[in-house]
């Protein structure tokens, strides 16, 4: 008999917490950890991350929140009480980055630090971040791709907790969930691999050009793109855009700037350089 998880974890009286914002704020502690940890051991004073995640923290949420509510407006203008039900599901992740980047963008200006090294330092915990949160859409049985057999997902070996929760009404999906999270942990190992030998600004702007290559593809997949007039998938378009973005900052930054490599750089990047161009 097939049983799919429950999306409330935990029942405190009439309080309920769902196993999606577990998952979302797992994520996020995961990749505070991850990120924290690098940022220690690249010098950067203790206690930088924890003050910037505050605006990481608000601002992701609340772009994620948006991004969503933007591309499904004529529904939340005719129920707008469900704005809130971030439970529910509906959070975009191409928001959620533009919300984090903001923060990011303004508290390395706002504390003279270098925006790069940062999205350097950054990057893979984010993909942590990303691999860990989509399990949440898989819990609540969304963000999946079209119908399968059975018979398919066994062949991909899947345990049965995943090939049951694929089972909604009586129609076995395609994980695109999945598919995603295992693309992000290949991407961690990656940036972190190539991290030192890079110069400064490009782990992050790798990290644009990767994610952005498997979730073009992987949305193609989906059923429950977010579209643009009806006629392009708004992710697929903002993936696009991002793989051009970086590249053109690549080929840009490696023209114009003497960058060192990030393995070579210890402390803020903006003292670094100063005390550089001095000698």
């Amino acid at each position: 008999m097939i049983f799919a998880i429950d999306l409330v974890a935990i029942s405190i009286g009439s309080f309920d917490i769902y196993w999606y914002g577990i998952l979302i704020f797992t994520g996020m502690l995961c990749a505070y950890f991850l990120a924290n940890h690098e940022m220690v051991k690249k010098g950067i004073e203790d206690g930088t991350l924890t003050d910037m995640m505050f605006y990481i923290i608000i601002f992701s949420l609340v772009g994620a929140r948006l991004y969503f509510v933007l591309f499904n407006l004529n529904y939340y203008l005719s129920h707008p009480a469900d704005v809130i039900k971030v439970w529910e599901g509906g959070m975009a992740i191409h928001g959620g980055l533009i919300g984090g980047f903001l923060a990011g963008l303004y508290y390395t200006k706002k504390h003279n630090y270098s925006l790069f090294q940062f999205g350097d330092m950054l990057m893979p915990s984010v993909l942590l971040g990303q691999a860990i949160g989509r399990w949440g859409n898989f819990i609540n049985q969304e963000a999946h791709g079209g119908e399968v057999s059975r018979e398919f997902l066994e062949k991909l070996h899947l345990p049965e907790f995943i090939i049951n929760q694929m089972n909604i009404d009586g129609i076995y999906y395609h994980p695109t969930f999945l598919y995603e999270s295992i693309w992000n942990v290949l991407g961690i190992v990656l940036l972190i691999l190539l991290r030192p030998k890079l110069k400064i600004g490009q782990t992050f702007l790798l990290y644009l050009i990767y994610y952005s290559i498997g979730r073009f593809f992987i949305e193609g997949m989906r059923t429950d793109s977010l579209m643009i007039f009806g006629l392009l998938r708004t992710a697929q378009v903002m993936s696009l855009s991002l793989i051009i973005l970086g590249i053109v900052l690549w080929i840009y930054r490696n023209k114009k700037y003497d960058l060192p490599l990030y393995g070579d750089v210890y402390g803020n990047f903006k003292t670094f350089n100063k005390k550089k161009k001095r000698k």
